[in-house]
């Protein structure tokens, strides 16, 4: 079954016209969530949606041996389970180093205080002159 035939087969299924869409009759409540529903529709294929959801229920569907959980088998495939674990591994390893070098960085920054504050009067000196 390829990408198409899926797509029909979940096409939404059409009601045969009752005559009640004539101009001196209000729409029936029906034809209103039908509307509604072809609008969504048309809205996840712009978006597409109804592709990804289609490739992968097609791979399912081709699938030789049945996963035991489709749902996971559909999160795998949509990339539902979350970041790369190759990202994460470069983030933490990059979180690591920036560690080290705010570490790094701090002691700098007391080394140079500690260096100027050999440069200042003591504050007592100061306040005694004026």
């Amino acid at each position: 079954m390829d990408s198409a035939d899926w797509r029909k087969h979940m096409a939404p299924r059409r009601s045969i016209d009752s005559g009640f869409g004539d101009e001196l009759t209000p729409s029936p409540p029906w034809k209103a969530a039908d509307s509604k529903r072809e609008e969504f529709r048309k809205y996840l294929e712009k978006a597409g949606v109804l592709d990804c959801l289609t490739k992968v229920l097609v791979g399912l569907y081709e699938e030789p041996e049945k996963p035991s959980d489709a749902l996971d088998f559909i999160k795998e495939h949509l990339g539902a389970d979350g970041p790369d674990t190759g990202d994460v591994e470069s983030l933490k390893q990059e979180v690591t180093e920036l560690r080290q070098k705010c570490e790094q960085l701090t002691e700098e920054n007391n080394d140079l205080k500690a260096r100027i504050a050999q440069f200042e009067p003591p504050a007592e000196e100061s306040t005694a002159e004026n």
